[in-house]
């Protein structure tokens, strides 16, 4: 069964907890500094949520926790270059469109019967309930 709205944002909030936090207070030690220095947490942020998924066929802690997971549409787990495809060009697209497609994409989530968003169809994906 295909994961909704609601339990898809318990997962983001869960990794922004678990890994988004404690990765600034990790950088805040690093670099003395809370202004300008986020890359090496928007640099880890980003390989975690490119790299985890493939290596953890498709859960990330937050999804892990959830009970849902990111799989392609023939049910397999998700490569690398699917999350590439999911992360990094949704992304963009998101960006061009200043947020919008963001946007429509929550309303996919919660009003499609697949509960697909814009990035699972650029990426043939979709988040499901973990068997």
């Amino acid at each position: 069964m295909n994961a909704g709205f609601w339990v898809r944002i318990g997962g983001s909030v869960l990794d922004g907890l678990i890994v988004g936090v404690p990765l600034f207070i990790i950088s805040l030690i690093l670099t003395g500094a809370l202004e300008r220095e986020e890359y090496v947490t928007d640099i880890i942020s980003f390989l975690y949520a490119l790299l985890l998924p493939v290596f953890w066929r498709g859960y990330t802690i937050g999804k892990r926790i959830c009970g849902i997971q990111i799989r392609r549409l023939n049910g397999e787990p998700p490569g690398i270059g699917t999350m590439l495809l999911r992360n990094v060009v949704s992304g963009l697209f998101y960006g061009i469109t200043l947020g919008i497609g963001l946007i429509v994409s929550a309303f996919m989530v919660g009003l499609r019967d697949d509960k697909r968003a814009i990035h699972d169809f650029i990426a043939g994906t979709e988040v499901v309930f973990a068997d």
